[in-house]
């Protein structure tokens, strides 16, 4: 597919590395970037882990060197937003402004909920971009030592890791009677959470946050069950909602994302990448949105390159899901697309002692493996799941680990 010029919309990892892959592809067109931060793309994982803990400084964020940012010639176009989208008459909607596109690119990821009630109250906090995770790593610095993390899954529990390390006093409240309970079930979930606890986290599972309690700056939170604690800062991490406002009367299908094709084909011409895309993975037979690093990478690239293909061309984008989280001194990995309901075998190691690997299986399908200090056997593991093992073939091979 012939074109002259490709529009992305959205600077962060996806919206990189589709600019990157068109350059490195050999297109030799117009390439317009265009993000509403004012930061050149950046790594996001260790905002809540390095960066957060102040061993990482700006710099060292970016995903790549400004000489070779410059390289990519780029129409690099920082703290300006897409505000509309008309498929049909090929104009994209910026700050205001009409303007025309031929291919274009949408990677605007999601954005962090909130917990009602908190809008301007000093001492409250997401965490999604660089500004958010240097506002709580000052807020750290200048004293803050009573710290209410909501929601334990895995950016909640880097932050509530992160801040152990740095002396302070860390109560993480989850809903779920366990934590990642959604994602690994109640039986890995309570060994997340054993591993908090273990550290010192005062976790409690189980309850929610019922009113959160300060006049002008967050004092302190009265949770479900009647108890209330004392606060001096409070990191919600409740989940995400996609960028899509932006996309309504587009043109576009928008339902938990933008939908697209198993080839990442949102509309003729329009591809969709990251965390914003929802599309049919054809290895597990469903719709499902990724909001993992190596997804963005891989699905950047795949949209990319969709966008210069006819439609013979074009292939499904079905990878195996994979990602991973630093916490304390454990670095836990996921391969494979879990069910709360799976069965769960330990394959490799002890819980007690976290470090170990557990398969996923479901209807004699091996779905997933999970690790804590096992990068081996989960890279191994998701070999077999890219191969389409069995559950007794994974097992099978499992048996041969120490």
């Amino acid at each position: 597919m012939v074109r002259s010029a490709v529009t992305i919309v959205g600077a962060s990892l996806a919206g990189y590395w589709a600019a990157e892959t068109l350059r490195r592809d050999g297109f030799e067109g117009r390439i317009s970037l265009i993000g509403d931060e004012p930061h050149a793309p950046y790594d996001r994982p260790p905002l809540s882990k390095k960066y957060l803990a102040g061993d990482l400084d700006d710099d060292r964020l970016a995903l790549t060197t400004a000489e070779k940012l410059a390289d990519l010639q780029l129409d690099l176009r920082l703290g300006c937003s897409a505000t509309g989208l008309d498929v049909a008459g090929r104009t994209l909607e910026v700050g205001g402004a009409a303007e025309p596109f031929d291919g274009l690119v949408i990677a605007t990821g999601t954005r962090c909920r909130t917990l009602p009630g908190t809008a301007g109250l000093a001492g409250v906090h997401t965490l999604r971009t660089r500004d958010d995770a240097a506002a709580i790593r000052d807020a750290l610095a200048d004293g803050a030592r009573r710290l209410m993390v909501v929601g334990a899954g895995f950016i909640g529990a880097e932050v509530a890791s992160t801040a152990i390390g740095r002396g302070v006093e860390v109560t993480m409240v989850e809903a779920l009677e366990a934590p990642f309970g959604r994602v690994l079930g109640v039986e890995m979930g309570a060994v997340m959470a054993d591993v908090h606890r273990h550290h010192g986290v005062d976790l409690r599972t189980g309850v929610g946050v019922e009113e959160v309690l300060g006049d002008g700056c967050v004092a302190g939170v009265r949770l479900s069950d009647g108890a209330t604690l004392d606060v001096d800062l409070l990191i919600v991490g409740i989940g995400v909602v996609p960028n899509t406002e932006w996309l309504e009367g587009s043109g576009l299908t928008l339902d938990n994302g933008v939908v697209c094709d198993g080839t990442c084909l949102a509309a003729p011409g329009v591809v969709a990448a990251g965390d914003v895309a929802r599309w049919p993975n054809p290895r597990y037979g469903e719709l499902m949105r990724v909001e993992h690093w190596d997804n963005a990478v891989q699905q950047g690239v795949h949209a990319a390159r969709r966008l210069l293909q006819s439609d013979e061309e074009a292939t499904p984008f079905a990878p195996v899901p994979w990602f991973w989280s630093d916490q304390y001194d454990r670095k836990v990995q996921l391969a494979g697309r879990p069910h709360p309901d799976d069965e769960v075998r330990v394959v490799a190691g002890s819980t007690a002692e976290h470090r170990f690997a557990a398969f996923y299986g479901r209807d004699g399908r091996f779905t997933a493996a999970l690790g804590m200090n096992r990068p081996r056997q989960v890279m191994q593991s998701k070999g077999l799941l890219e191969a389409g093992s069995s559950w007794d073939e994974a097992l099978a091979f499992a048996a041969e680990w120490d």
